[in-house]
């Protein structure tokens, strides 16, 4: 049985930020989930920049069903977790059922990846306090507000969480991540 990564997402998530992990995570042999408020076909979205736009767009992008429910999982089954980003992140951290997720694989020190707007869902349960982040870099205000030491860098680790800005930093945010995985929870 290969080892399982969870990845939490919703609505209007940033499409990359989900498919580029899960597709990559699963070229590794991990065997990867994704779970949702709902077990449901969810709704992605595509940010991109436009000339005279002073931030980014949002377009519809891919469906993709989720594997279950927030309430449907049992943390102690994955080894690993991986938070996208877009704009869902803004309502998923007030889910009770995701904080609990969360909250347990901080607790247990398990490998974590977040991308973009992600770091609102760590930061909404206090496990940003102390460490060293990046995110989108709109939310250096935030990150800040939640404890933690903003770099503005294609990924940052530190411990077991590995961070990065946003999908134009896949590459290098995906072989930090490995380079955890590999050391904390590897393939079986």
């Amino acid at each position: 049985m290969s080892a399982k990564i969870l990845i939490v997402t919703g609505d209007a998530a940033e499409s990359l930020e989900v498919l580029y992990p899960y597709q990559r995570l699963r070229e590794e042999g991990y065997d990867v989930h994704i779970a949702a408020p709902a077990r449901k076909k969810l709704q992605f979205v595509v940010h991109d920049f436009e000339p005279g736009f002073d931030t980014y767009t949002e377009k519809p992008g891919y469906t993709w069903p989720a594997d279950l429910a927030f309430s449907e999982v049992d943390p102690g089954q994955y080894v690993a977790l991986v938070i996208p980003g877009g704009r869902a992140p803004e309502y998923l951290r007030n889910d009770p059922e995701l904080r609990k997720i969360l909250k347990t694989f901080f607790d247990a020190d398990k490998p974590v990846a977040q991308i973009c707007h992600g770091p609102l869902l760590t930061a909404a349960i206090g496990s940003l306090s102390g460490r060293r982040v990046t995110a989108y870099p709109a939310l250096e205000l935030d990150m800040q507000s939640a404890g933690a030491t903003f770099q503005d860098a294609e990924a940052v680790v530190d411990g077991t969480l590995v961070s990065a800005r946003a999908w134009p930093d896949h590459s290098r945010w995906m072989r930090e991540f490995l380079t955890v995985l590999r050391a904390k929870a590897p393939v079986t």
